[in-house]
């Protein structure tokens, strides 16, 4: 066994302080020595740290740093170190199941995809593509979303298909396409080698991006360290090495970067030039942000006025500046309004385009930048407008369909809209790829009843027994990441290749090849006849997705296989002017707002009304950035006498989603093994509450049964984190979902996780119950290292009654 350090008690590492140029440190977890190595990139979070997958006797056996990658410089974090173990857990799914009379029975391959095949076209002969949904993830890779979206697009004609992305990066993108007139980062890591200050804004980056989080912490033990501003409402390891902390109330982000924009203003530390010449709507954010003094602020957030003002003036006076966002904008009240507002603040300051300068307005998962690229969002392919007439002709060309079928006649359906047509019956079929929105989605009473719908087709593609996929009418098993081949891009727009290191089990497939395998059974053709999916393997999608966005900003037509398999990650652009990629994008402020351009008309930030093209071509700000006005508001459901707590969500440092691959590995699962609510002191000592005190946490939506942790958060506000279902054997009510609120975003339409109403109550060990859901899982999920006997015989799950 080689370890490097051991990353579940040393999450960053040895520091290896810099300036300029980051220094390598080659991380590495072997169980045995390998015969081989295989070139990768980690799929547990989104900064996509290059590795290599060590192989013994057709097994993975470890993974190594790639020291030349531009991302990592051949660091690891604890999540990618061991999550891969989830890959050898031995209650993977093998074999395809179908539900017969009440319980999922072991099919064929044949048999499963002729039941889909079958629904799929009587559903569309009876109501149209229109009632066949897809719900997808952020764990494929570019190849697999590219070939779905193409079916569900231009060979069925769906408006309805979404992510899991629209839970977690929905608003980075729709605040992108605000401020700039399209998605894609306008910053890179590298700036972080440089900067002068870093803002992170409800982005516990210590957590949630381990690597990138010592990138930073190597700059802060070298010479010239940057300011750091944290705003947060916890006390986080993030919030500890903050030059300036400020913690506002749950749900006022909004007002905060109106305090911080209104004294750059009013200090005069701005580039009136770069204003003037670049950015549209100046004298009317001036006049919206008025009102925002320090002690206004204050009176909404909490934040001491003198806080906002050390803040302010850091922000004022640096002459770079990085700025990342998180779920604590994304996933909060007025979320794409919050984010345009980081964005204002480098357009006043017009850090953006050059080193040390970017915005990462950040993902949440590994390969979401794709959902988003490819059009599996809903959005259209390589960032085009699905309200562009020119734009449609365009896609419809490349694909060779009439453009009738690609929907374009509204805006795409997110994921809430989609389960609310599941639930109200025009939605007949849905297809659930590699996520898990039986824990995930808000409010899960409700979602447990929408799939559990008897006419409601469901199917599920996935790698493991969840909370969804055992309620699936086919189940289908899928091979995953190690155990294919295709290429994914992370935050900062870097493209990696991940090679298939080892056969999947049983007889899982990639995800490329069953939808490749639905296209061909459904028989979708192009106008002259021709088949529409005109590749056959992951490279061929490959360079079929690069004839998609050659001379689009998110150009990938200057990358090949071979070339992303000689070393470091590319960013994109790469193409004919950047060959090796680009470190920046609007290096020459030229943004992407043209009408011809754009990836969207815009949104009324308040209520999400829809700029039209006519009233856009009046307005064109012909390349210059908008600076985007909001007033705050509070959120719809406030603390109460009965309900006397916020609630917010969120993440801890050892797991990913809901642990279908980090709760198999023993060593993940011991560091964090069970959900906690987070109180503060304050308030856990006026009530009694000790660490490790059982606490029942009800909302008007549901309830929760966990142990409380005292400290580091906020008075009046308390923290549980989403992780935790119940796969693994644990029938305690413990989703943090199941209290959470059906409500989004009007523009990202990203729904608030990070807010509700709350009680608590002590109760003893005696008084926990058990899940909504007991009697259906128990005997279905079985414990961690325990094994689903798919050898021999019909295996029966049970599920939907």
């Amino acid at each position: 066994m080689q370890q490097t350090r051991d990353s579940i008690k040393d999450i960053w590492g040895e520091r290896t302080p810099y300036y300029g140029s980051w220094p390598e440190r080659v991380d590495e977890r072997t169980l045995e020595e390998p015969e081989r190595w295989v070139q990768s990139a980690c799929v547990l979070c989104s900064n996509d740290c290059a590795m290599d997958i060590g192989v013994k006797d057709g097994k993975i056996v470890g993974v190594r740093g790639r020291a030349v990658d531009r991302v990592n410089r051949g660091r690891l974090g604890p999540k990618g170190l061991h999550g891969w173990e989830a890959n050898n857990s031995p209650d993977r799914l093998k074999f395809p199941m179908v539900r017969k009379n009440g319980k999922l029975e072991r099919a064929t391959w044949n048999e499963a995809m002729d039941l889909i095949v079958r629904r799929s076209k009587e559903i569309v002969k009876s109501h149209t593509a229109s009632a066949i949904g897809f719900y997808t993830t952020g764990q494929l890779f570019i190849e697999e979303y590219y070939t779905l979206g193409v079916i569900g697009k231009a060979g069925l004609g769906t408006p309805h298909m979404d992510g899991n992305t629209r839970l977690c990066t929905a608003t980075a993108a729709a605040s992108l396409m605000e401020s700039f007139g399209s998605d894609g980062q306008p910053g890179s890591y590298t700036d972080l080698d440089t900067t002068e200050l870093i803002m992170l804004v409800g982005h516990n980056m210590s957590n949630t991006q381990t690597v990138l989080w010592a990138r930073i912490l190597d700059r802060l033990e070298g010479p010239n360290p940057p300011a750091i501003v944290v705003i947060d409402p916890r006390k986080t390891w993030t919030a500890d090495k903050a030059s300036v902390h400020l913690a506002p109330r749950v749900g006022t982000n909004v007002a905060v970067l109106n305090g911080l924009e209104h004294l750059l203003i009013e200090s005069g530390n701005i580039d009136t030039e770069f204003i003037e010449q670049h950015t549209t709507g100046f004298e009317a954010l001036k006049k919206a942000l008025s009102s925002y003094t320090p002690d206004a602020v204050e009176k909404i957030t909490g934040i001491p006025s003198g806080d906002l003002l050390r803040a302010a003036e850091l922000i004022g006076r640096a002459k770079s500046m990085v700025s990342t966002c998180l779920q604590g904008v994304y996933q909060s009240m007025q979320a794409t309004a919050s984010a345009c507002q980081v964005n204002n603040i480098h357009l006043l300051r017009g850090m953006l385009g050059r080193e040390g300068c970017g915005i990462l307005q950040m993902n949440g998962q590994p390969t979401a930048q794709n959902t988003r690229e490819t059009g599996c969002d809903g959005a259209l392919p390589a960032f085009r407008n699905w309200d562009n007439p020119d734009h449609i002709e365009e896609l419809a060309r490349i694909w060779n369909v009439d453009p009738v079928i690609i929907p374009h006649w509204s805006p795409p359906t997110h994921a809430m809209q989609i389960f609310r047509y599941c639930e109200q019956g025009s939605i007949k079929m849905l297809w659930v790829s590699a996520t898990n929105p039986a824990v995930s989605m808000p409010d899960l009473a409700r979602m447990r009843a929408i799939l559990d719908k008897h006419d409601l087709f469901l199917v599920v593609q996935d790698a493991f027994l969840t909370e969804t996929s055992h309620r699936a009418d086919v189940l289908l098993p899928a091979a995953i990441w190690g155990e294919k081949t295709g290429t994914f891009t992370n935050v900062d727009r870097t493209v990696h290749i991940s090679h298939k290191a080892v056969d999947p089990p049983g007889e899982a497939r990639p995800d490329l090849d069953i939808f490749l395998d639905y296209a061909r059974r459904m028989d979708f053709k192009d106008k002259d006849g021709q088949p529409l999916i005109k590749w056959g393997d992951p490279e061929g999608a490959f360079e079929a997705w690069k004839e998609c966005t050659k001379g689009k900003m998110c150009d990938y037509s200057g990358m090949t296989y071979e070339k992303l398999s000689q070393g470091s990650g590319i960013q994109w652009p790469c193409n004919e002017k950047f060959p090796d990629g680009a470190n920046h994008i609007y290096t020459d402020f030229v943004f992407n707002t043209s009408y011809e351009n754009c990836e969207t008309f815009g949104h009324d930030l308040d209520t999400g009304a829809v700029t039209s093209p006519q009233e856009y071509k009046a307005i064109d700000p012909k390349g210059k950035a908008w600076l985007r006005a909001a007033d705050y508001h509070p959120p719809h459901e406030v603390p109460d006498g009965e309900y006397p707590f916020w609630l917010t969500t969120g993440r801890v440092v050892y797991h990913f989603h809901t642990r279908t691959k980090t709760g198999r590995s023993r060593q993940l699962y011991d560091a964090a093994p069970d959900a906690f609510v987070q109180i503060p002191e304050a308030d856990a000592s006026r009530l009694g509450i000790k660490e490790g005190d059982w606490l029942e946490v009800t909302s008007r939506r549901g309830m929760v049964q966990v142990q409380a942790k005292i400290g580091r958060i906020e008075p009046g506000q308390l923290f549980i984190p989403f992780h935790y279902g119940y796969w693994d054997g644990d029938f305690r009510p413990r989703a943090a979902n199941e209290l959470t609120i059906t409500e989004w975003d009007p523009v990202s339409k990203q729904p608030h996780f990070k807010y509700a109403a709350v009680n608590i109550s002590k109760i003893s060990p005696q008084q926990l119950s058990e899940d909504p859901d007991k009697e259906k899982h128990r005997g279905v999920f079985q414990s961690i290292g325990s094994l689903i006997d798919t050898i021999s015989g019909a295996i029966l799950i049970g599920g939907k009654h």
